[in-house]
């Protein structure tokens, strides 16, 4: 997807980084700022309040009161804005600056995304996708050990059609997890699988909100526009596969080594799912097909979602009261409203983020990142650039407690001046800042979002399926692990390297000059 040059919107917000001497090495606050900067009474620290209160709000709600809630970060967020404008020297500076970062083409444009592919996953859930992959394995009569391997390959389907980890966990852990707990398979492989699983498509899918926040933004520096979607996931695919390719092998052999005998999955339960709602694959491959031949989510998805309701309603899998309806109480129903309503928590959140980057930008935070970062020797090269983005994203994901998107939000221009200064692809900023997020980063034992709905979600089956620790389920997170070994072998050995040529080409060597590091 290409879109217009954020710089001409607000010009403001992306004007070129300031020369070293532009910034007093001794005072943040000294009069080398330029005159135009967002200033607080209390120095540059003043742009940290509204994110220090979002961060109070997510260890609050996630680690003290286990509330897991878009809208209660939505409501931090929002909090530490409101807190932060009275220490501003100019209150109207302070909210213009807001404005300015939610308003941007890129934030609309990503806003945008999200409303429509939330269409997609919901869609997905109304004709029970999920429950035809648990019929389909009782078919074949599988054991509790490779049980474990094929939910991890299930739920890296449903995740790659759905585009989101938290969705998908909230829908296959109450299938496979009991499940495979009664086929004799080992109830923590069993939880890391579903973990895995779901954040290797929060990872990959083209659909997925972590995918389209790390491409847009990226910019391009010789033509318009942020990296495309579809371009991000195919140069995004060898890390992702091979990954899910060793983790996968993982599951299986710790599978049948750890795992007992247990009954057919039919005999557990020969009502759960059927063949029919495995003909629904069909419009997500379709939807996936669109998006990497043309690179416009829009298309794809609108032709995913015809092609979805189409097959749908000639199979009997949808009804027209699925797609729109109303309910008997009066409110709206069908899985289109679904969609939109599981999505608006997450809108909410990203206005919120594109507010504190604004203020950032506003601030010459992001300026003063670069200029310090530019000036360590440790971001002279490819390889050390790669390592400062790689790090600084997962450090952003653990701060905001695994949750991506908005840590992506907050660390992507950062990422993206960085990685410009080193003359790499966009497509290269986009997989190391997103990968290494979601590795490493979504995974922190003492506060991931993931590790602890995953032990939310492994209680309240009996004593067949036991309830599990977030730390214990951490050392079966096998994806994510996997992940950040593979992505930095990547970035050691220069593996998938691309640097951005004339009219955005991606070429192996930097233009106008020979590349020192190794790249294939």
């Amino acid at each position: 997807m290409s879109v217009e040059h954020p710089e001409r919107k607000h010009p403001e917000l992306h004007a070129p980084a300031p020369e070293p001497a532009a910034i007093s090495r001794g005072d943040l606050n000294s009069s080398a700022i330029p005159e135009d900067r967002l200033r607080f009474r209390i120095g540059i620290l003043g742009a940290f309040i509204a994110p220090a209160v979002f961060l109070a709000g997510v260890v609050a709600y996630f680690v003290i009161f286990g509330v897991f809630d878009m809208n209660a970060l939505t409501a931090s967020g929002l909090a530490g804005l409101l807190v932060a404008a009275l220490f501003a020297t100019s209150y109207s500076r302070f909210w213009d600056c807001v404005i300015a970062g939610v308003s941007s083409r890129n934030s609309v444009t990503l806003l945008l995304i999200l409303l429509s592919v939330s269409l997609v996953p919901a869609m997905i859930t109304q004709t029970d996708v999920a429950g035809g992959f648990v019929w389909l394995a009782g078919q074949v009569g599988m054991g509790g050990g490779e049980f474990v391997a094929v939910t991890f390959v299930m739920v890296c389907t449903i995740s790659m059609s759905t585009g989101t980890s938290l969705g998908t966990m909230f829908t296959a852990f109450p299938i496979f997890y009991p499940a495979g707990a009664l086929l004799g398979a080992d109830p923590l492989l069993l939880a890391g699988a579903v973990l895995s699983g779901a954040l290797f498509g929060d990872n990959l899918a083209p659909i997925s909100d972590s995918t389209i926040v790390s491409a847009s933004t990226q910019r391009y520096r010789r033509r318009e526009g942020v990296a495309d979607v579809g371009g991000v996931v195919r140069s995004r695919a060898r890390y992702a596969l091979v990954a899910a390719g060793v983790s996968g092998i993982l599951f299986l052999v710790l599978g049948l080594l750890r795992s007992g005998d247990g009954a057919a999955l039919s005999a557990v339960d020969g009502k759960q799912g059927g063949p029919l709602s495995l003909i629904m694959v069909v419009p997500v491959a379709v939807l996936l097909l669109v998006s990497f031949w043309k690179r416009d989510i829009f298309l794809a998805t609108t032709i995913g979602l015809l092609v979805g309701i189409a097959t749908g309603l000639a199979t009997g899998l949808l009804s027209p009261a699925d797609v729109i309806s109303t309910n008997d109480d009066g409110t709206p129903g069908g899985f289109l409203i679904a969609g939109i309503s599981n999505m608006l928590p997450l809108v909410g959140l990203g206005i919120v983020v594109f507010g504190i980057v604004g203020v950032f930008q506003g601030a010459g935070v992001f300026d003063l990142i670069v200029d310090l970062a530019s000036r360590s020797d440790r971001t002279r090269t490819p390889v050390r650039t790669e390592l400062a983005i790689g790090l600084g994203a997962a450090a952003a994901a653990a701060v905001f407690a695994g949750v991506n998107s908005p840590s992506m939000l907050m660390f992507g221009p950062v990422a993206d001046r960085l990685g410009a200064q080193a003359q790499l692809h966009p497509y290269r900023r986009a997989n190391v800042m997103d990968c290494f997020a979601l590795s490493i980063g979504a995974v922190v034992p003492a506060a991931s979002v993931f590790l602890l709905v995953s032990s939310q979600l492994t209680q309240g089956y009996g004593k067949g399926a036991p309830e599990l620790s977030a730390v214990s389920i951490f050392t079966t997170a096998f994806y994510p692990l996997v992940l950040t070994v593979v992505m930095f072998l990547a970035v050691l050995t220069g593996w998938g390297r691309r640097f951005e040529g004339e009219g955005g080409a991606e070429l192996r060597k930097p233009p106008g000059r020979v590349d020192s590091d190794r790249t294939r």
